[in-house]
């Protein structure tokens, strides 16, 4: 299950849960004060990977990789 990053409209509060795909997009309950007025915040996420091009390959710029 994915995590996703919620706030609360009333306290300010923000709170993480694991929430199912399907449910994400439902009202969750804040944990500080108990109010149902929250909305889920779009978060980042970072990926790191092993990157196999060497330096003097050509075919591929270095802004176009990642890492």
């Amino acid at each position: 299950m994915p995590l996703y990053e919620y706030q609360c409209m009333e306290c300010g509060d923000t709170f993480e849960l694991l929430v199912g795909f399907s449910e994400s997009k439902d009202r969750k309950t804040c944990p500080k004060c108990t109010s149902t007025n929250t909305t889920r915040l779009i978060s980042t996420f970072v990926s790191s990977g092993f990157n196999t091009a060497s330096s003097s390959d050509s075919s591929c710029s270095s802004s176009s990789r990642f890492t």
